[in-house]
């Protein structure tokens, strides 16, 4: 089945403008799910990408989980204060580097992390009921080969 969303593509515009356009809503669409189920689970949308990614990698310093969401460390570190104070995150002392502060997941963190997967499933499963795994597996390449393109440039190259 093809998505509706790539119906009526104007073959004739700069690539560069449709895929721009493209993410865009990809990004406004992916915001609004995030949200509604940051809102399902009465937590912060921000706070659900880093208990995730601490369950997903282990234990992890403030600086790794900065540059995986791609934010100042001033702004992970309010991120990680409300969940540490919520009772999901803990800081302890780095076992390698003892100046250095680790985070890992409580026993709470793990079951908010658990809780929001399950939300999570839910949505893909109501938004992409209409999808055959075929085309979930080529959108998931397509993702990340466009996430990783998008990376390996805005990585690399210095700003302007």
């Amino acid at each position: 089945m093809v998505p509706e969303a790539t119906k009526g593509v104007d073959v004739s515009e700069r690539a560069s403008t449709a895929l721009v356009a493209a993410l865009e809503s990809l990004s406004r669409a992916q915001r609004e799910a995030a949200a509604r189920i940051a809102r399902d689970l009465d937590w912060p949308r921000s706070g659900l990408g880093i208990v995730r990614m601490v369950r997903a990698r282990g234990a992890v310093q403030l600086c790794e989980v900065a540059e995986a969401l791609r934010v100042d460390a001033s702004v992970a570190s309010r991120q990680v204060s409300a969940l540490v104070d919520a009772g999901y995150v803990r800081r302890t002392v780095d076992r390698a580097d003892r100046r250095a502060r680790t985070l890992e997941l409580t026993d709470a963190g793990h079951a908010f992390a658990a809780e929001s997967d399950r939300y999570f499933d839910d949505f893909v499963d109501e938004a992409f009921a209409d999808w055959s795994a075929a085309d979930l597996t080529d959108a998931i390449t397509q993702i990340r080969n466009v996430a990783a393109a998008i990376s390996s440039v805005t990585q690399e190259a210095p700003s302007r």
